[in-house]
């Protein structure tokens, strides 16, 4: 019996079908002789963090029940550059593969995989630099409009305009969960109001 592989497939919207996906990978599957343990479909974005499906697959590979991932191209794995090597680098700790229907083989423990997780890191630092790049560029444009930027003079956080309102109730004996539901806050942030009141109630 060959390696043990998970096939996993990814679209985007729920008007796309993986099943296409699924046909490509199980033929390429059975060429390549692997034993394929589970068939992963998910439909979410390229962008979106929880993806069930490819976490599932991930448990797998922990669990050493999977020496292989299979997937159409690497796009439908990695959220981003950084995101992809990784995954890559935290399957090759459990020593699985990620195998695109290329036949391409990113195993990073390998010269060619060392090669490609350099070449990845670049890319993903790269991607960094523009997007500094682009949000300082943002920033001096609206500098030069003459938009003020940050929190402005006078003004307070919402936590502290809502400061009195949360000692108020306490005082009351309302709940903090009470408290955050009806001010349309978090209980931690009540809890950080009420803590620095009793630190020093004056303020």
């Amino acid at each position: 019996m060959g390696q043990r592989a998970a096939i996993y497939s990814r679209v985007s919207t729920a008007d796309q079908s993986c099943e296409r996906q699924i046909t490509e990978l199980s033929a390429f599957a059975d060429r390549g002789g692997f034993e394929v343990v589970g068939i992963f479909k998910e439909i979410a974005s390229g962008t979106k963090a929880n993806r069930i499906a490819r976490n599932r697959v991930i448990d797998l590979a922990q669990a050493r029940k999977i020496d292989a991932v299979l997937v159409s191209e690497l796009s439908r794995w990695g959220r981003s550059t950084q995101d992809l090597l990784d995954t890559l680098h935290k399957l090759a700790g459990w020593k699985v593969s990620v195998i695109a229907m290329s036949g391409m083989t990113f195993e990073l423990n390998t010269p060619h995989g060392h090669m490609m997780a350099t070449i990845l890191a670049g890319v993903a630092q790269f991607e960094r630099d523009l997007l500094s790049e682009r949000v300082k560029s943002g920033l001096a444009a609206a500098k030069t409009r003459g938009k003020k930027l940050g929190r402005q003079p006078g003004t307070r956080p919402k936590s502290d305009k809502l400061a009195p309102k949360v000692i108020q109730f306490v005082e009351n004996g309302k709940s903090y969960r009470w408290i955050a539901r009806d001010l349309g806050i978090s209980k931690n942030t009540v809890g950080e109001i009420v803590k620095r009141y009793r630190q020093n109630p004056l303020a």
